[in-house]
């Protein structure tokens, strides 16, 4: 079980922090494995028979949490807080970001995009010169880039200004600044929804690195402490209606995967996570995708499954073969999967709905077969994900507060299309932790609900600014990235 193999790895880094210990990479495998297990066997015999507690039981590496459900299973953060009430700390941000925190031990990490320099009216004018004789080109050529927007931000958005694209590591009990690194200033070549900017891809660590990923700015892989490790480029991106990037890597293994869908020609890639070497790369017939890939394990072998417009696909995490697909979804995806024993569910809700269950040991094109479980065809989630915990699942409708809850494995529903009161538009994908699931709206209210079969809200608080990142719940903290503060949010 995956799950139950990285509980353990986390478990014998907590171990190695705790008695300063750390393995020597540059020693050769076969030679450290000895040590390494005698080493392993003694501490956790000095945690068991001496009652050694760690100060942080879990972590929260990537954005959809350790089983990329959104679920925080052992974590009791507090159901009630405001902008003042329950609050541990809070930190000002610089610049703009909406990646969500991820949290390792006593470290929270983010990124956020800072402008500099005041040459943004001279920018302006010389992106819009370009844009315009771009898309004139590319209609001419009949090419997807036609279509756009040119380099102006899409729906109201700001040119692109010079901007550094930075990564803050915070310490995790005072909030005090660790570090802070500018991964790379630049002007970006194309514009962002207004409510988009260019540090929306979260973060991901495994204890050991921390990895920021920019987009067209580039992957970054940099220590615990902050040293830069290595950087990747994978181009520019053109994305639809230059409504800007947002896409996050996941980390399997020795591998990290990263989407790349955009209005050229897609891939996904998988890098080795030490090196950033590319050890495979796969095409896609995608146009742009904000939605971020899980990797699932079925009968002891990994898959990738990745939604898209055109289908949703599932890739072999070893060799990046294609294994199965299934059509229906909607325009520009940005929910990602979930999953339960032998099902992954995907959703998509921009101009349309779908939702299907979709067996893992599937091949080929599955769809209208019966390795689709179920599917439904209304009310489903557009920006924010699903979440799945106990079986059961939460989506938001489009990006309102409306909420349904289903059985993950019939598709049934426990309730269906409720109006949540206090939240209008969501961008974050609800987290499940405790025993409650909280729903976080755009304008900083989190309404927290019972995970139950019925529907009952427990408490509705705010952090009073604008929330347009996954909270992150870890022991008996919420990590709450507004837009303009990191807030810890923590019971007694």
């Amino acid at each position: 079980d995956p799950a139950v193999r990285e509980a353990m790895r986390q478990r014998d880094h907590s171990l190695d922090a705790y008695f300063g210990l750390s393995q020597n990479y540059s020693m050769p495998a076969r030679a450290r494995y000895v040590p390494m297990m005698v080493r392993k066997i003694i501490l956790t015999v000095c945690f068991t028979v001496f009652g050694i507690s760690q100060s942080h039981a879990d972590n929260w590496g990537h954005w959809r949490g350790p089983t990329g459900n959104g679920v925080a299973e052992n974590a009791t953060p507090p159901t009630e807080w405001s902008d003042s009430k329950n609050v541990k700390w809070k930190v000002a941000i610089p610049g703009k970001g909406s990646g969500s925190p991820v949290i390792w031990e006593n470290q929270v990490f983010v990124v956020t995009g800072v402008p500099v320099g005041d040459d943004q009216q001279a920018v302006s004018e010389r992106i819009n010169d370009a844009g315009r004789e771009e898309a004139a080109q590319n209609q001419q050529r009949g090419s997807r880039q036609g279509r756009q927007r040119g380099r102006r931000g899409g729906r109201g958005g700001a040119a692109p200004t010079k901007t550094k694209f930075m990564v803050i590591c915070y310490d995790r009990e005072t909030g005090k600044k660790l570090w802070e690194q500018t991964a790379t200033e630049a002007t970006p070549h194309q514009g962002t929804h207004s409510t988009n900017n260019y540090a929306s891809a979260s973060p991901c660590t495994d204890g050991d690195h921390v990895f920021a990923f920019f987009g067209s700015r580039g992957l970054y892989c940099y220590t615990m402490d902050g040293e830069l490790t290595w950087q990747k480029s994978f181009g520019e991106m053109e994305t639809r209606n230059s409504f800007g990037e947002g896409a996050s890597p996941t980390l399997a293994g020795d591998k990290i995967v990263v989407p790349w869908d955009h209005e050229g020609q897609s891939y996904i890639y998988a890098l080795d996570k030490t090196s950033g070497e590319i050890i495979w790369e796969t095409k896609r017939d995608e146009p742009t995708n904000w939605s971020t890939p899980l990797v699932v394990n079925h009968e002891g072998k990994q898959q990738i499954v990745l939604n898209g417009q055109t289908k949703v696909r599932s890739y072999d995490l070893e060799t990046g073969k294609e294994l199965w697909s299934c059509g229906g979804q909607t325009q520009r995806p940005c929910a990602s999967a979930v999953a339960i024993d032998d099902l992954v569910i995907v959703g998509s809700g921009h101009r349309g709905a779908f939702m299907g269950a979709f067996k893992l040991g599937g091949q080929g094109d599955i769809e209208g077969t019966d390795e689709v479980a179920w599917n439904i065809n209304r009310d489903t989630p557009d920006i924010a994900s699903p979440i799945l915990s106990d079986g059961r699942l939460y989506f938001h409708k489009q990006k309102t507060g409306i909420l349904s809850c289903l059985d993950a494995k019939t598709g049934k529903p426990h309730f269906a299309a409720s109006r949540i009161n206090g939240i209008r538009s969501t961008y974050a994908s609800p987290v499940a932790a405790g025993g409650y699931v909280f729903l976080t709206g755009r304008s900083g209210t989190t309404v927290v609900i019972k995970d139950s079969q019925s529907l009952e809200v427990v408490a509705t608080n705010s952090v009073g600014e604008t929330v347009d990142a996954t909270p992150a719940p870890v022991d008996n903290e919420l990590f709450i990235r507004g837009e303009k503060h990191l807030f810890c949010i923590a019971g007694e």
